[in-house]
């Protein structure tokens, strides 16, 4: 089952494109990590996904093919913002009692338990609460409406490193007890490589990478050789090239894992974040450095 199927899906805000040309298919039971630049329209992919906000073209179904926005869907799933969006003058016992007020499924004694474990009490108010406080009260709102499917659009981007883990902890618990599928977007590459299975990449308006992460690594190679003449003739596509000193290096999404590889070159496995980069520095000229790393 796909949790998340689209195609040739676009949002346009007056004459400007925010999302267009995306099409994709994320199957579930991953933590799906989503990045792309600013302006990408990586947000905009998950309002429309949540139901926030219409499609201009294309179509989009979550969860095996429930239109995005339906009753059905919005039952089945949580989205957390960025903004943490909580009442901040609200106490975070109204906060329990308002959220399963506007839901048809919540798990008010889940959510006691979790907030009392975290040191969080019934009468403090919201906007009173730490950033890493207040993360975790709206992760354990959106997980107590027994999700199947938790969108986080950039929750952990204000906050300090030792909040980030605790919240991403709470995250994969919740996949791992529960079968919760996430789609996760964040610039926090290196972050996002130690716990993501599954990755979309959005660049230049078109989805550029939509894998798995392991099927990612095995068909990503960067290769090294002292002309670029010697690289001709790779079966795949060159992601990134640049040259440094005496010697050209290039990233290729290779036609299989097991694609054969010129004698004349040299070639090692590549990173997620490395992977990443890559494509998001896909169409942007390189210098030219020297062996000491001096541009030119």
């Amino acid at each position: 089952m796909n949790v998340i199927e689209t195609a040739g899906l676009g949002r346009r805000y007056g004459s400007t494109w925010a999302l267009r040309d995306c099409t994709l298919s994320i199957p579930a039971g991953h933590l799906v990590a989503l990045v792309g630049p600013n302006g990408a329209g990586k947000s905009t992919l998950l309002n429309l996904v949540v139901g926030l906000t219409p499609p201009t073209v294309g179509e989009v179904t979550v969860l095996g093919g429930a239109t995005a926005g339906s009753v059905a869907a919005l039952d089945a799933i949580a989205f957390v913002a960025q903004d943490m969006p909580l009442y901040r003058h609200l106490s975070v016992a109204d906060m329990l009692h308002l959220t399963g007020n506007l839901n048809l499924r919540f798990d008010a004694a889940y959510a006691r338990r979790r907030l009392a474990e975290l040191g969080i009490g019934n009468k403090q108010k919201a906007g009173k609460l730490s950033g890493g406080q207040q993360a975790q009260l709206a992760l354990t709102l959106a997980l107590a409406r027994r999700p199947r499917l938790l969108v986080l659009d950039e929750p952990t981007a204000p906050l300090d490193p030792v909040a980030r883990h605790d919240f991403m902890a709470t995250v994969l618990t919740a996949m791992a007890d529960d079968g919760v599928s996430v789609v996760l977007s964040s610039h926090l590459l290196a972050e996002l490589e130690r716990v993501t299975d599954y990755l979309v990449l959005i660049s230049h308006g078109r989805v550029r990478v939509n894998d798995d992460v392991e099927n990612l690594l095995a068909c990503h190679r960067l290769v090294s050789a002292a002309t670029p003449e010697r690289l001709t003739g790779i079966a795949g596509e060159v992601i990134e090239s640049n040259t440094m000193g005496s010697q050209t290096h290039q990233l290729i999404r290779l036609a299989a894992p097991d694609t054969a590889l010129p004698p004349t070159c040299e070639s090692r496995a590549v990173g997620l974040e490395e992977l990443a980069l890559a494509y998001l520095r896909e169409g942007i000229t390189l210098p030219t450095l020297s062996p000491a790393g001096a541009s030119r």
